[in-house]
């Protein structure tokens, strides 16, 4: 079912309207108000008339209503499909989330249905029990505000313990990897999951010793023509990245980027994604790298 009139707008504005009849604070005034924020203009002319006038007899009089529990809206097949898929993601699955309620629904789509050409091939192996485990005890580390003990193996090969305060998981979707962020008694740790070989949870740690995280921030400034829904795009691309954003006209906007050095690479491969619709204003560095890549592709190609 990819439509049904109980997710239109009517059945949706007038669910609204019996919330607050039910919690007793709806008035003339903001009956007018639910209708034209939520509704078509026309609306307003015939829903407030039908519900006051006791046509559809979900209104008293005194703004009260016979209706004894506020209105919710039943998951349709589609949704229900759409939801079975995502919890079919091994990354989803990574945080245990229940499926109850979807034993009998076929998935929407699966993992063979999308073929991705902008991300690398040798992502984390989300699957695996040893990462299941170390993933789902960091998140219960981070959730308790208790200290890690994990042990990894470094760039080259050697094996170390390390006492962690952890802050947070994040992943990077270009490279298809999950990696702690946290804090040592002496510097920022940043390490990718897949390189944890064993943790465990240890004392609650006290406030004073989760120290600020020392991370090398760089600033990139952007100038954005809004085509093809560039702006909708980068927001979604640039979301778990602290940004300004400034209209300059009706299609242009300067978007100013806070981003960590070390994702330098993916920010930068992003950037060039978007093609002519995003230009990079500042800083120079940037641009000659960029300057640098595109010369490299275009060597590569001839």
């Amino acid at each position: 079912m990819l439509f049904s009139e109980v997710y239109g707008s009517y059945f949706n504005v007038v669910a609204k309207v019996i919330e607050q009849a039910i919690d007793g604070t709806l008035t003339d005034k903001n009956l007018y108000e639910i209708v034209n924020e939520n509704a078509f203009s026309e609306s307003v002319m015939n829903i407030p008339t039908a519900l006051k006038s006791g046509d559809w007899k979900l209104i008293k009089p005194e703004y009260r209503t016979p209706i004894k529990h506020k209105p919710t809206m039943p998951l349709t097949t589609l949704e229900k499909r759409w939801l079975k898929s995502l919890l079919d993601d091994p990354r989803i699955k990574l945080f245990d989330v229940s499926a109850k309620g979807l034993k009998d629904v076929e998935p929407l789509y699966n993992r063979d249905t999308f073929v991705y050409f902008d991300k690398y091939s040798d992502g984390d192996d989300f699957e695996n029990p040893e990462y299941i485990k170390n993933f789902r005890t960091i998140l219960n580390a981070i959730k308790e505000k208790r200290k890690l003990i994990i042990r990894f193996k470094s760039h080259r090969g050697k094996v170390h313990t390390l006492c962690v305060i952890p802050h947070r998981l994040e992943y990077s979707q270009k490279d298809d990897k999950f990696r702690l962020i946290g804090v040592t008694s002496r510097d920022t740790l940043i390490i990718n999951l897949a390189r944890i070989t064993k943790c465990s949870m240890s004392e609650k740690y006290r406030e004073y010793e989760d120290t600020e995280e020392k991370r090398r921030l760089d600033t990139l400034v952007l100038e954005l023509t809004d085509e093809r829904n560039a702006l909708e795009r980068v927001m979604h691309h640039f979301s778990y990245l602290k940004k300004e954003t400034e209209k300059l006209d009706d299609k242009h906007y300067r978007i100013t980027l806070e981003y960590d050095r070390d994702d330098e690479t993916e920010i930068l491969i992003r950037i060039l994604s978007f093609g002519p619709l995003v230009k990079v204003i500042s800083p120079q560095s940037f641009i000659n790298k960029l300057k640098n890549r595109i010369n490299k592709q275009i060597s590569c190609e001839f």
